[in-house]
C-alpha cells in the first residue's frame, strides 16, 4: 500500500528494516561478492572511522624517515616550504592531529573574545551557511537564531556534557543563515530537517549573508563554511576559474568587515581542489588522512598574518615571538601531529604537487564506472540521480534531490541523524551485505576510491569497485520497493 505521508513512508521503512536487511545480504550473493572481500572493502577510503591502507610510496618516505634522527620543526617547515611554493610565500601553514583540531585552534584564535583584559567580556558571533556537517564548521558557538538550538541535539547528547554541545566556545554565538534556493524538509527514520542544496543560487545567497552580517556586525568576528565544490553541497554555480561563487562571496563580506574566512575543507585535496588564494578565505583546514593518502593528520593553510596567531597557540612560533620554528608548549600544544603525521603529510603534499594524476586518475575510472552500474537500475528511478565528479575530494557525487520535484513521493531521504541513530538504510543496508558504506544522508551520496577499491599504488581496481556500487545499486531498489513508492 502506497503511504500518503511522508513521515507513514519512513515508518513503513523502519517496520521493514529486517526484511530489508535479509534481502540485501542475499544480494550481496547474487552479486557473488566473495567471502574474504567482504567487511574489507567499501565505497570510500576518506571516512576516519575506517580510513584507506596507507599507499606504497607513502609508506615507504614515512619508514625512511622513521630511521633518521630529525627534529620534528624540520618536517614542519618542509610542510610550509611546499604550501608557499604553491600558493605563494604570504600563505603558511600549521600542522595539527585532526582536520577538528584544526577548527578547533582556528576558532579559538581567530574568532573569540579576548580572554585578557579589566572588567566582563564581550559576546563575539560568527556567520555560517545553513548546510550539510554543521556538527563541524558551525558548532563552536551558541546557535542564532534560537530556533536552532537544538539543531545538535541527538548528535550532541550522544557523548553526555562532552559531545559536540562541549565544543561552543566562551562568549561565542554562531548565526546560520538560510541558503537561498536551498530547501530543508523533513525525512527519514530519525525525523530530521535535512538541507537539499542542489539549486542554491549563489548569487542570492550572498545577499542573504551579506543580510546577515549587518545585522549582527556590532558583535561579527568572523565567517565560516564547507569548501566543497559540488551541486549537491550547494556550490555548483562556480567562476570561470572553477571557483565556487558563494565561497569567494563570503571571502569578499568577510574581508569587508575585515574578518577573517575559517574554510572546513575535509574532504578536499590542497592544490587539486578549492584553492584558498582563488577564494580569498584567511584559513582553509583539512583531514589529511581522507582524501590526500597521508596518515591520520589534520593540516591548516593560511594567510601568514592568522597563521602566526595559530602558529604561537600550536606552540609552534618559537621559543620567543618571531624567532625561527620549534616545537614549545602552548594552549593547543594537545594538537600536535607525531612524526609518523608529519612524515606522511610531506610524502602526501608532494605527491599533490608533482604527480598530481595519482589521486585524479582513479577517480576519472571510478566515475565511469558509477555512470555505468546505476544505468541498470530500475527504470522508473533511473533519471532521478544526478552525478558529479569532484577533484576538490577525490570523489562522485550521487545526488537524488529531483526524486522530489513535483510534490511526488521519491527515493527516501534519510539524515545524518539517522547515521548517528543506526537507521540509515543506505549505510546499514551495505554493512548487512560486507560492504563498509560512504556518506548517504540528505539525497546525497559521495563514493571515492581507497578502501579495498584500488592497489598499492592507489590505483583503481575495477571489479572491486564495480562489487561495491552495484550493492549500493542494488539496495537502492530494495529500500525504494519497501518504501511502497511504486504501488
Amino acid at each position: 500500500m502506497k503511504p500518503n505521508l511522508k513521515f507513514q513512508m519512513y515508518k513503513k521503512l523502519q517496520l521493514a528494516t529486517p526484511k530489508i536487511y535479509e534481502e540485501a545480504k542475499k544480494a550481496a550473493d547474487a552479486l557473488k561478492i566473495p567471502a574474504e572481500l567482504r567487511g574489507a572493502f567499501g565505497l570510500t577510503g576518506a571516512i576516519s572511522g575506517c580510513p584507506a591502507p596507507l599507499r606504497e610510496d607513502i609508506e615507504k618516505a614515512m619508514a625512511a624517515e622513521s630511521k633518521k634522527v630529525i627534529p620534528l620543526a624540520v618536517y614542519v617547515d618542509q610542510i610550509r616550504e611546499i604550501i608557499k611554493e604553491m600558493y605563494g610565500d604570504d600563505y603558511d601553514a600549521a600542522p595539527v592531529n585532526t582536520c577538528e583540531a584544526g577548527l578547533w585552534v582556528s576558532f579559538d584564535t581567530l574568532v573569540t573574545p579576548p580572554m585578557q583584559g579589566r572588567g566582563d567580556n564581550y559576546r563575539t558571533r560568527y556567520i555560517a551557511p545553513l548546510e550539510r556537517h554543521t556538527h563541524h564548521q558551525a558548532s563552536y558557538g551558541r546557535p542564532f537564531p534560537p530556533k536552532y538550538k537544538d539543531i545538535l541535539a541527538d548528535r550532541g547528547s550522544t557523548a553526555g556534557e562532552f559531545g559536540f554541545h562541549g565544543k561552543r566556545m566562551t562568549n561565542l554565538d554562531t548565526v546560520l543563515v538560510p541558503l537561498a534556493g536551498a530547501q530543508y524538509p523533513v525525512h527519514g527514520i530519525k525525523y530530521h530537517p535535512v538541507p537539499l542544496l542542489k539549486n542554491v543560487k549563489a548569487g542570492e545567497s550572498i545577499e542573504l549573508l551579506r543580510q546577515a552580517a549587518k545585522q549582527h556586525e556590532t558583535m561579527l568576528t568572523g565567517f565560516s563554511s564547507l569548501g566543497y565544490d559540488t551541486a549537491g553541497y550547494g556550490y555548483g554555480e562556480k567562476n570561470s576559474d572553477g571557483t565556487p561563487k558563494l565561497l569567494k562571496g563570503i571571502a569578499e563580506i568577510a574581508q569587508s568587515y575585515n574578518v577573517p574566512y575559517i574554510i572546513d575543507n575535509a574532504w578536499g585535496l590542497p592544490f587539486i581542489g578549492t584553492s584558498i588564494k582563488k577564494v580569498g578565505a584567511d584559513v582553509m583546514i583539512y583531514s589529511m588522512d581522507k582524501a590526500t593518502g597521508s596518515p591520520t593528520s589534520g593540516l591548516i593553510i593560511g594567510k601568514e598574518d592568522v597563521l602566526v596567531t595559530i602558529r604561537r597557540a600550536l606552540g609552534m612560533h618559537g621559543n620567543r615571538y618571531g624567532t625561527t620554528s620549534s616545537y614549545g608548549k602552548a594552549a593547543y600544544v594537545t594538537q600536535d601531529p607525531g612524526k609518523e603525521g608529519l612524515t606522511g603529510q610531506v610524502a602526501a603534499l608532494k605527491v599533490l604537487r608533482d604527480k598530481p594524476e595519482v589521486v585524479t586518475k582513479p577517480v576519472d575510472e571510478l566515475y565511469e564506472i558509477v555512470v555505468d552500474e546505476f544505468g541498470k537500475i530500475d527504470s522508473r528511478i533511473k533519471n532521478d540521480f544526478k552525478f558529479e565528479k569532484s577533484y576538490n575530494c577525490g570523489t562522485v557525487e550521487i545526488n537524488y534531490e529531483d526524486s522530489w520535484k513535483d510534490g511526488k513521493p521519491g527515493i527516501p531521504i534519510f539524515t545524518i541523524e539517522d547515521m548517528y541513530a543506526g537507521s540509515n538504510l543506505f549505510q546499514d543496508g551495505l554493512t548487512q551485505m560486507g560492504v563498509i558504506p560512504t556518506i548517504a544522508y540528505d539525497a546525497n551520496i559521495f563514493i571515492s576510491p581507497g578502501l579495498g577499491t584500488t592497489d598499492d599504488h592507489g590505483q583503481l581496481i575495477h571489479e572491486h569497485t564495480r562489487m561495491a556500487v552495484g550493492a549500493l545499486v542494488k539496495l537502492i531498489e530494495i529500500v525504494c520497493n519497501h518504501a511502497g513508492i511504486w504501488d
